[in-house]
């Protein structure tokens, strides 16, 4: 089974620190290695972004920064487990490394399974 795991948070908790980086590619290596990290990647603050909506019959764009968002992707993985309590235990650890080498930080994991036709 496959999941979406979107990493949220406020971009208000600033930049990671550099033990974070440090500590997640480790936990990507071992992902890798086992197989069970598909692919993950962190993503630009807002400001580098834009919303596409289209809202009554209107299509349009609004560049960043998002400031009036409480919480944002701020990365994602895709992962292939064998359960949803599989997934969840890695979406623990992954919580935890934020812990541990982020003092302060507040934010989630969202876990999605794939829908696969």
């Amino acid at each position: 089974m496959r999941y979406m795991c979107l990493i949220k948070s406020s971009e208000a908790n600033g930049e990671p620190p550099a033990e974070l980086f440090e500590a997640m590619a480790e936990y990507d290596r071992w992902g890798r290695a086992t197989g069970i990290l598909v692919d993950s990647q962190g993503l630009l603050p807002s400001a580098a972004g834009a919303i596409v909506s289209l809202v009554d019959g209107s299509i349009k764009a609004v560049d960043g920064p998002f400031t009036e968002a409480k919480e944002l992707v701020g990365g994602y993985a895709v992962i292939e487990v064998h359960s949803r309590e599989e997934a969840l235990e890695l979406g623990r650890r992954l919580m935890q490394l934020h812990k541990d080498h982020w003092p302060g930080f507040e934010g989630s994991v969202e876990i999605r399974q794939i829908a696969e036709f």
